[in-house]
Order: structure tokens, then C-alpha cells, then sequence
């Protein structure tokens, strides 16, 4: 077994594919449109589907808003530089809400950003200790 995708559900396609592409460095693997159920498929990653898990932006074409909730907590993305990433990210416009540094009570290095839609993304450098 192997995690495939998560799915997040966003209500500007466009954008939130910009800043996933754009600012967080993501390719867009594939799109596609489903007229007949008013939504978009969209899945982005780091790599072929075969061998990374993807990120699934879901468009529903009637939905302008969406409650997140308290469930959900965020995506990981390992960065080579933390401290780097976030100067990279504030430099393409996108908003880093929890600044570099070492995670409370712990010594890794960790930072979050949001996406268009307010989803929470922690970045963590490749050598984490935590």
C-alpha cells in the first residue's frame, strides 16, 4: 500500500494552482474538467504520480466558500532549507503565518505557510531530529 493524493477542496482553481506551481514549486501533473457534475480535477506534486504522492485540488464550479474546520491541521513539505523557503515564498507573494525556527519543545526547524484558501502548510528541512 502507498498514500496516492489528498484532496483539498478550493474555490479559485486557478489561483490555487498558481501558488501551489508558482510559489511552492509543484508541477501540474493533470486537469480535467466534468461538466456534468460542475467540478475540475486538478492534481499536482513533486513528481510522477507513479512514484509521489499527489495533491488534489477539487473546483466545485457552484461553490464560492468553504468552512475549514478544526479537524484538518495542515500538509508537510520537506524543504532543504527552511529559513531559505519561507524568504522564497514571501518573495512570491505567498504568506508565511509561523516564521523559521525550532518547533516548540523540540529542536526542528519548521515553518507554515498558507494557500490561497487559508490551508495550513508545514515546511520542515530535510534533516529533522523531532
Amino acid at each position: 500500500m502507498r498514500l496516492l493524493h489528498t484532496m483539498l477542496r478550493v474555490t479559485d482553481l486557478e489561483q490555487s494552482v498558481e501558488f501551489y506551481t508558482s510559489t511552492l514549486g509543484m508541477k501540474l501533473l493533470r486537469k480535467k474538467d466534468y461538466p456534468d457534475g460542475r467540478f475540475t480535477l486538478a492534481f499536482l506534486g513533486y513528481g510522477p504520480e507513479s512514484e509521489h504522492t499527489a495533491l488534489e485540488l477539487t473546483h466545485n464550479w457552484d461553490q464560492d466558500h468553504y468552512d475549514l474546520g478544526d479537524a484538518f491541521g495542515h500538509i508537510a513539505i520537506e524543504v532543504e532549507d527552511v529559513y531559505a523557503a519561507c524568504e522564497e515564498i514571501k518573495s512570491k507573494g505567498g504568506t508565511v503565518v509561523r516564521e523559521a525556527g525550532p518547533m516548540q519543545h523540540g529542536s526542528t526547524i519548521l515553518a507554515f505557510v498558507k494557500d490561497p484558501d487559508g490551508y495550513m502548510i508545514e515546511l520542515l528541512g530535510t534533516k529533522r531530529s523531532d
